[in-house]
């Protein structure tokens, strides 16, 4: 259908616009974007008994598929970005991990040409500028204090592409490089950090606004030390990341953050390494061997958890059959906040005419049917 300005009526689902939910509603696709109306000869594709939804955004992701986005060839990343699309993914960011500087500006010239090419909608640094007190899944060894210099190597060997850098923004140089990603339009993001309170603060007057993977690889709250958790989670301007796969948060944490930010700041993302849609065994991440087992991957050296093999389709269904959350909910902190967060939410993130025509079919029990991107099918559901 995509090139084409064919037009079909995706009708009878249950579609959640961001107006609310409509119950047999109609969905409009003509050639690669959603329509307002459409002609008598359209054809009309009965989706009875589902969801419509947009399409997942996903902007924190490492792999997939078995292929690394940190360090695959161009043809394992399309591998890596296709997995995630055959799980309703039509948007995600490429994420790395920690490696020497060199190899990573190496790393932002070859993403940045599948992000040119419409595959990826950016790049996302995730380290090397990190605590080595939380460091996670990263290595020691690769750490640096966040310099604006670097951060700087990084951003133009990304050609414009750079959308996000997590930073320790308590290291030397850390306030600083909040300041030159804001002006820049790049996300700052507090993550792998052992700030204060106080300190967290001071990084979010100084621009930054998302918090990595809350909750994970940062202090705990303590009720003397409330470290970054309650300044990410209290202030307005600062959306928190989610890894919603019953690993990383136990459903108490995940409630207690929808509740003190609300829906429009919270970005469920998947942190996924390779193993996401591929199984269990050993791989690398960066430099380091990781066991997945059972679904969970494990650093072999340490054992803190390294990324998930979540999918987006999973966290989507889990929030809703597991956690409680209304499905409305659960499509802004999916699909309509990443999509704002990386300034794409004029194309995508919501069912609106004149966007790009990503969508994700449900069935009635929320698993995964049929996924579209730019008006072609990658799962067409069966019609009823």
């Amino acid at each position: 259908m995509a090139g084409s300005e064919a037009s079909t009526v995706l009708a009878g689902a249950r579609v959640v616009l961001p107006t609310g939910t409509v119950d047999g509603g109609r969905v409009i696709v003509e050639g690669s974007r959603i329509a307002g109306s459409a002609p008598e000869s359209a054809a009309v594709f009965d989706l009875a008994g589902h969801w419509v939804v947009p399409g997942f955004v996903d902007m924190h992701v490492h792999g997939g598929g078995g292929a690394s986005f940190t360090s695959g060839t161009p043809e394992e990343v399309r591998k890596g970005i296709d997995t995630h699309r055959q799980h309703g993914t039509t948007t995600m960011v490429a994420s790395t991990v920690t490696g020497e500087m060199d190899f990573l500006a190496e790393r932002a010239a070859v993403l940045s040409e599948l992000v040119e090419q419409g595959d990826l909608a950016g790049i996302h640094f995730e380290g090397p500028f990190i605590s080595p007190c939380r460091k996670g899944a990263h290595s020691a060894s690769l750490l640096r204090d966040p310099d604006p210099a670097d951060v700087r190597k990084l951003m133009d060997a990304a050609r414009g592409t750079a959308r996000m850098f997590t930073l320790a923004t308590e290291m030397t140089g850390g306030i600083d490089s909040v300041r030159l990603l804001a002006e820049n339009g790049i996300i700052a993001a507090v993550g792998h950090t052992d700030a204060t309170y106080e300190q967290t603060v001071e990084a979010i007057e100084a621009g930054a606004s998302v918090a990595t993977h809350l909750f994970n690889s940062m202090p705990p709250f303590l009720h003397r030390d409330p470290g970054p958790i309650a300044a990410l989670l209290e202030d307005e301007r600062v959306t928190v990341e989610l890894i919603n796969d019953g690993t990383h948060l136990h459903p108490a944490a995940l409630e207690l953050a929808y509740r003190a930010a609300g829906s429009a700041r919270v970005a469920f993302i998947t942190d996924a390494m390779d193993a996401a849609g591929f199984g269990d065994g050993i791989y690398l991440l960066g430099p380091l061997e990781v066991e997945v087992k059972e679904g969970v991957a494990r650093l072999v050296e340490g054992d803190s958890i390294a990324g998930s093999t979540l999918t987006l389709d999973t966290a989507f269904r889990r929030a809703v059959t597991i956690d409680g959350l209304p499905v409305e909910d659960v499509v802004r902190s999916i699909s309509a906040n990443p999509a704002r967060l990386l300034g794409m939410d004029d194309r995508i993130g919501s069912l609106e005419p004149g966007k790009d025509a990503d969508l994700v079919v449900l069935d009635a029990d929320f698993a995964l049917a049929g996924v579209m991107r730019k008006g072609s099918w990658v799962i067409e559901p069966k019609q009823n």
